[in-house]
This record gives structure tokens, sequence and C-alpha cells, in this order.
């Protein structure tokens, strides 16, 4: 999203900007990731959207143009959560406005105003805001899935060296000899850190 100013909290003793300069959490309780997680798991789009905001533009300026920035634009990069890929395959574009328009209905919850007040317009006077699912991001950036991680992530340890010893025991090893897997889904990458549920895992991950 790009935006004229950032939009104004409910809690007016909340200055925009520290409250957009670190992670902004959105319909991230647990009982709210729970449920977004059963809904998805059913087939369904989350009714109420788990996401993060970050305004990139607040720690670098530079993404914009120096007109845009003296005039106090700022951008919105929002990550969805609980929206894998299956759930757009019937219907991709249809399933995309629906959850950006659930998406931003739990933002505005937050805000004084819509955020839609807030966005800057393109050449052509329509809002600057830009959504992709998972199958526009494989489509786009090749991403299996439009998955972040590019595949389901798993504890941040090898129990077994599946694949030789060393590279086994790193979680890097493929089964194909001086093929190593050192991407953000390798077992010991970064990303690992944070443990998704597995198939058949009930429990809500992030």
């Amino acid at each position: 999203m790009l935006l004229t100013r950032l939009p104004r909290l409910r809690d007016r003793s909340v200055d925009p900007r520290e409250a957009f300069a670190g992670t902004f959490h959105i319909a991230e309780g647990y009982g709210q990731l729970a449920t977004a997680h059963a809904e998805a798991a059913a087939g369904r789009l989350p009714t109420a959207p788990p996401s993060e905001i970050y305004c990139h533009s607040l720690t670098d300026p530079t993404i914009l143009g120096p007109d845009l920035a003296a005039r106090g634009y700022q951008t919105l990069t929002l990550f969805g959560l609980h929206a894998p890929a299956r759930l757009f395959a019937a219907d991709n574009d249809g399933a995309r406005a629906a959850l950006l328009a659930a998406t931003l209905a739990q933002l505005d919850a937050h805000l004084d105003e819509p955020i839609t007040d807030c966005l800057a317009p393109d050449a052509d006077g329509r809002p600057c805001i830009e959504a992709k699912t998972p199958l526009d991001l494989e489509r786009d950036l090749r991403l299996p899935g439009g998955h972040i991680f590019h595949r389901d992530l798993s504890f941040p340890h090898a129990d077994e060296p599946a694949h030789g010893e060393d590279s086994g025991r790193w979680g890097v090893g493929t089964r194909h000899a001086n093929l190593l897997l050192c991407g953000a889904g390798a077992v010991r990458a970064g990303s690992e850190r944070h443990p998704r549920p597995q198939r058949g895992d009930e429990r809500p991950g992030r």
C-alpha cells in the first residue's frame, strides 16, 4: 500500500509513527489464530484473517522518491497468515477480493478512519494497493505454492541424518549427491526458528 499519510489510531495517545515503526499485529490473539487455522484447514478463507504490517518507509525513507518522502507519504506491507494456496484454486480473483476486504476490515478495527482514506491514488485515480495470493506469488516469483519459506517448516533440528552424515545432521541434504538445500525452508535456516504445524496437526501456527 502507498499512503499519503499514516492512518490515525483509535487510541489517540499512540503516535502512528510509533505504532507502525515495528511490527503491527492484527487479529493475532491465540484464539483468533486458532479460529483462522481451523477455518483454513476446513477449506474456508478466515473470517477474521490474521496479519502483520510493516512500514519500511519509516525506517528507510529512500524507498520512496524524494518528492513523495517530503510530502509525508508512507508504504505499508501486509503479510497475511492462514491463507494457503489451496483456498484460491477454484477462484483466485474472487478469493483475493474477499480476503482483501476481510483483512482490511480487521485493520480498520484499530483505526480511527478507514485505511482506504489514506491510500494514494495512481495516475488513473485508482487506490495504490496491490494484493497477491499464493497463486499470484507462485506465478510471478516462482515461489512453490506461494509459500514464503518454500515449504512447510518443522522444528529446528534433524532427528536422523537422512541424506549423508553431515548434510543430514544439518538438515540441508537431499537425495542427490552434492546438491544441498540452503534456502529459507532448510531445517537450520532462520525461518525454522518458528515451527509451523505439520499436516494433521491442529495447533494454530504462524
